[in-house]
Protein backbone atom coordinates (compact mmCIF):
# COMPACT_ATOMS: atom_id res chain seq x y z
CA UNK A 1 0.00 0.00 0.00
CA UNK A 2 1.29 3.94 -0.60
CA UNK A 3 1.17 6.48 2.35
CA UNK A 4 -2.80 7.13 0.79
CA UNK A 5 -4.04 4.16 1.38
CA UNK A 6 -1.85 3.11 4.40
CA UNK A 7 -3.43 6.37 5.94
CA UNK A 8 -7.04 6.10 4.54
CA UNK A 9 -7.01 8.61 2.51
CA UNK A 10 -7.73 6.56 -0.63
CA UNK A 11 -9.28 3.46 -0.69
CA UNK A 12 -7.66 1.76 -4.19
CA UNK A 13 -7.16 -1.27 -2.08
CA UNK A 14 -10.66 -1.83 -1.36
CA UNK A 15 -13.18 -4.25 -2.73
CA UNK A 16 -17.03 -3.19 -1.68
CA UNK A 17 -19.15 -6.30 -0.84
CA UNK A 18 -22.38 -6.92 -0.47
CA UNK A 19 -23.38 -9.31 1.55
CA UNK A 20 -22.56 -9.29 4.54
CA UNK A 21 -22.47 -4.96 3.52
CA UNK A 22 -18.41 -4.58 4.48
CA UNK A 23 -15.86 -2.82 2.60
CA UNK A 24 -12.33 -5.17 3.27
CA UNK A 25 -8.44 -5.08 1.37
CA UNK A 26 -9.25 -6.98 -1.74
CA UNK A 27 -6.88 -9.90 -0.19
CA UNK A 28 -8.52 -10.17 2.76
CA UNK A 29 -12.45 -10.75 1.28
CA UNK A 30 -12.09 -14.41 0.04
CA UNK A 31 -10.53 -15.32 3.54
CA UNK A 32 -12.83 -13.55 5.60
CA UNK A 33 -15.73 -15.51 3.50
CA UNK A 34 -14.23 -18.84 3.94
CA UNK A 35 -14.10 -17.76 7.66
CA UNK A 36 -17.93 -17.08 8.05
CA UNK A 37 -18.76 -20.32 5.95
CA UNK A 38 -16.97 -22.29 8.92
CA UNK A 39 -18.51 -20.23 11.54
CA UNK A 40 -21.97 -20.65 10.38
CA UNK A 41 -21.06 -24.56 10.60
CA UNK A 42 -21.19 -24.43 14.33
CA UNK A 43 -24.22 -22.16 14.32
CA UNK A 44 -22.41 -18.79 14.63
CA UNK A 45 -23.32 -15.54 12.11
CA UNK A 46 -19.91 -13.42 12.09
CA UNK A 47 -21.30 -10.40 10.97
CA UNK A 48 -19.15 -7.26 10.43
CA UNK A 49 -19.46 -4.13 12.65
CA UNK A 50 -16.76 -2.30 11.67
CA UNK A 51 -14.24 -2.68 8.51
CA UNK A 52 -12.31 -0.10 6.25
CA UNK A 53 -12.77 3.67 7.42
CA UNK A 54 -11.33 6.47 5.96
CA UNK A 55 -9.61 9.16 6.81
CA UNK A 56 -12.50 11.16 6.85
CA UNK A 57 -14.26 8.87 9.40
CA UNK A 58 -11.84 8.61 12.07
CA UNK A 59 -11.47 12.60 12.24
CA UNK A 60 -14.76 12.61 12.79
CA UNK A 61 -14.80 9.23 15.74
CA UNK A 62 -11.88 11.46 17.27
CA UNK A 63 -13.20 14.68 16.97
CA UNK A 64 -16.80 13.95 18.58
CA UNK A 65 -14.90 12.45 21.16
CA UNK A 66 -12.74 14.98 22.04
CA UNK A 67 -15.28 17.72 21.98
CA UNK A 68 -17.57 15.05 24.46
CA UNK A 69 -19.73 14.13 21.54
CA UNK A 70 -19.01 10.29 22.25
CA UNK A 71 -17.76 8.47 26.23
CA UNK A 72 -15.03 8.07 26.50
CA UNK A 73 -14.20 4.39 28.55
CA UNK A 74 -12.22 3.28 31.14
CA UNK A 75 -10.45 -0.21 30.65
CA UNK A 76 -13.58 -1.97 32.00
CA UNK A 77 -15.80 0.14 29.64
CA UNK A 78 -17.28 2.41 32.38
CA UNK A 79 -18.04 6.38 31.12
CA UNK A 80 -15.39 8.37 32.15
CA UNK A 81 -16.12 12.12 33.22
CA UNK A 82 -14.76 14.38 30.04
CA UNK A 83 -15.45 17.63 31.81
CA UNK A 84 -12.86 16.99 34.22
CA UNK A 85 -9.92 15.44 31.84
CA UNK A 86 -7.74 18.23 30.89
CA UNK A 87 -6.68 18.31 26.99
CA UNK A 88 -3.98 16.10 27.52
CA UNK A 89 -6.18 13.30 29.10
CA UNK A 90 -8.53 13.48 26.51
CA UNK A 91 -6.17 12.27 24.18
CA UNK A 92 -4.56 9.41 26.49
CA UNK A 93 -8.49 8.87 26.93
CA UNK A 94 -9.30 8.63 23.40
CA UNK A 95 -5.74 6.55 22.03
CA UNK A 96 -6.70 3.77 24.47
CA UNK A 97 -9.98 2.74 22.80
CA UNK A 98 -9.43 5.04 19.25
CA UNK A 99 -6.42 5.54 16.86
CA UNK A 100 -6.07 8.74 15.73
CA UNK A 101 -6.55 9.76 11.83
CA UNK A 102 -3.76 7.93 9.54
CA UNK A 103 -2.56 5.53 12.50
CA UNK A 104 -5.57 3.61 12.37
CA UNK A 105 -5.73 -0.06 11.38
CA UNK A 106 -9.12 -0.20 9.74
CA UNK A 107 -7.17 2.30 7.26
CA UNK A 108 -6.25 -1.11 5.51
CA UNK A 109 -9.15 -3.13 4.94
CA UNK A 110 -7.56 -5.57 6.85
CA UNK A 111 -9.43 -5.30 10.06
CA UNK A 112 -12.64 -5.94 10.89
CA UNK A 113 -15.09 -5.92 14.19
CA UNK A 114 -17.05 -8.56 14.61
CA UNK A 115 -19.82 -9.81 16.42
CA UNK A 116 -22.69 -13.11 16.46
CA UNK A 117 -25.93 -12.20 14.84
CA UNK A 118 -26.76 -15.44 15.61
CA UNK A 119 -26.88 -14.60 19.33
CA UNK A 120 -28.83 -11.29 19.38
CA UNK A 121 -31.49 -11.35 21.06
CA UNK A 122 -34.65 -9.25 20.21
CA UNK A 123 -34.08 -5.66 19.88
CA UNK A 124 -30.11 -5.76 21.86
CA UNK A 125 -27.68 -3.25 20.65
CA UNK A 126 -24.17 -4.28 20.00
CA UNK A 127 -21.78 -2.47 22.16
CA UNK A 128 -18.25 -3.78 21.50
CA UNK A 129 -17.48 -4.04 24.73
CA UNK A 130 -15.24 -6.53 26.34
CA UNK A 131 -18.17 -7.46 28.84
CA UNK A 132 -19.61 -8.86 25.73
CA UNK A 133 -16.57 -11.23 24.73
CA UNK A 134 -16.40 -12.32 28.21
CA UNK A 135 -17.00 -15.96 28.98
CA UNK A 136 -20.39 -15.32 29.99
CA UNK A 137 -21.34 -12.58 27.94
CA UNK A 138 -23.55 -12.44 24.96
CA UNK A 139 -20.21 -13.28 22.32
CA UNK A 140 -18.61 -16.05 24.28
CA UNK A 141 -19.55 -18.66 21.78
CA UNK A 142 -18.06 -16.39 19.02
CA UNK A 143 -15.25 -15.46 21.29
CA UNK A 144 -14.17 -19.26 21.85
CA UNK A 145 -14.73 -19.91 18.46
CA UNK A 146 -12.33 -17.64 17.54
CA UNK A 147 -9.41 -17.92 19.72
CA UNK A 148 -9.51 -21.97 18.66
CA UNK A 149 -10.44 -21.21 14.64
CA UNK A 150 -8.79 -17.73 13.45
CA UNK A 151 -5.63 -18.79 11.97
CA UNK A 152 -6.33 -20.99 10.03
CA UNK A 153 -7.95 -18.66 7.73
CA UNK A 154 -4.64 -16.07 8.44
CA UNK A 155 -6.58 -13.72 11.12
CA UNK A 156 -5.23 -13.01 14.22
CA UNK A 157 -6.59 -10.54 17.45
CA UNK A 158 -3.98 -7.56 17.59
CA UNK A 159 -5.50 -6.67 20.88
CA UNK A 160 -5.74 -9.80 22.52
CA UNK A 161 -4.27 -7.99 25.85
CA UNK A 162 -3.02 -5.72 27.64
CA UNK A 163 0.17 -4.57 26.35
CA UNK A 164 -0.05 -0.93 27.74
CA UNK A 165 -1.31 0.72 25.01
CA UNK A 166 -4.96 -0.15 22.93
CA UNK A 167 -6.95 -2.29 25.70
CA UNK A 168 -8.38 -5.16 24.73
CA UNK A 169 -10.13 -5.15 21.92
CA UNK A 170 -11.92 -9.58 21.34
CA UNK A 171 -13.71 -8.14 18.74
CA UNK A 172 -11.14 -7.26 16.36
CA UNK A 173 -9.62 -9.46 13.50
CA UNK A 174 -7.15 -8.72 11.48
CA UNK A 175 -5.82 -10.72 8.45
CA UNK A 176 -2.35 -10.71 8.99
CA UNK A 177 -0.76 -10.62 5.39
CA UNK A 178 -2.17 -7.30 4.71
CA UNK A 179 -1.29 -6.04 8.36
CA UNK A 180 1.55 -6.73 8.98
CA UNK A 181 3.10 -5.36 6.09
CA UNK A 182 1.34 -2.38 6.07
CA UNK A 183 2.04 -1.73 9.47
CA UNK A 184 5.99 -1.97 8.82
CA UNK A 185 5.32 0.76 6.23
CA UNK A 186 3.61 3.07 8.42
CA UNK A 187 5.75 5.14 10.25
CA UNK A 188 5.45 8.52 12.46
CA UNK A 189 6.65 10.27 9.22
CA UNK A 190 3.61 8.73 7.69
CA UNK A 191 0.85 9.71 10.16
CA UNK A 192 2.32 13.47 10.39
CA UNK A 193 1.92 13.39 6.60
CA UNK A 194 -1.52 12.64 6.45
CA UNK A 195 -2.27 14.95 9.96
CA UNK A 196 -0.98 18.37 8.30
CA UNK A 197 -3.52 20.80 6.83
CA UNK A 198 -6.38 18.89 8.54
CA UNK A 199 -8.55 19.88 11.59
CA UNK A 200 -7.74 17.02 14.43
CA UNK A 201 -8.62 18.78 17.71
CA UNK A 202 -5.56 18.43 19.47
CA UNK A 203 -3.41 17.58 16.83
CA UNK A 204 -0.73 19.99 18.31
CA UNK A 205 -0.44 17.80 21.16
CA UNK A 206 -0.75 14.59 19.33
CA UNK A 207 2.40 15.94 16.83
CA UNK A 208 4.15 16.39 19.61
CA UNK A 209 4.07 13.11 21.02
CA UNK A 210 3.62 11.16 17.64
CA UNK A 211 6.98 8.77 18.37
CA UNK A 212 5.83 8.10 21.62
CA UNK A 213 2.04 7.51 20.19
CA UNK A 214 3.33 5.09 17.66
CA UNK A 215 5.55 3.41 19.88
CA UNK A 216 2.77 2.46 22.45
CA UNK A 217 -0.65 2.47 20.57
CA UNK A 218 0.51 1.47 16.86
CA UNK A 219 3.12 -0.96 16.91
CA UNK A 220 2.58 -2.45 20.31
CA UNK A 221 0.26 -5.20 19.04
CA UNK A 222 0.13 -8.88 19.52
CA UNK A 223 3.21 -9.67 18.06
CA UNK A 224 2.40 -11.60 14.46
CA UNK A 225 2.66 -15.48 14.10
CA UNK A 226 3.82 -18.38 12.01
CA UNK A 227 0.49 -18.91 10.84
CA UNK A 228 -1.22 -22.39 9.07
CA UNK A 229 -4.30 -20.85 7.43
CA UNK A 230 -6.97 -22.48 5.15
CA UNK A 231 -6.54 -21.74 1.38
CA UNK A 232 -10.23 -20.59 0.00
CA UNK A 233 -11.26 -23.27 -2.91
CA UNK A 234 -13.94 -22.41 -5.39
CA UNK A 235 -16.87 -23.02 -2.94
CA UNK A 236 -15.58 -20.47 -0.17
CA UNK A 237 -15.12 -17.53 -2.76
Amino acid sequence: MDPFELTGRARTHIEQLDEPRVALHRDAVAPFLALRAAAAEEGIDVRPYSAFRDFAAQVEIWNRKFRGERPLYDRDGNVRDHASLSAEEIVEAILVWSAVPGASRHHWGSEIDVFDAAALPADYRVKLLPEEYAPDGIFAKLADWMKANLQRFAFFRPYDSDRGGVYPEPWHISYQPVSVPALTALSPDVIAQALQDTQVLGKEMVLARLPEIWRQYVVNVSPATQLAFHEPDSEDS
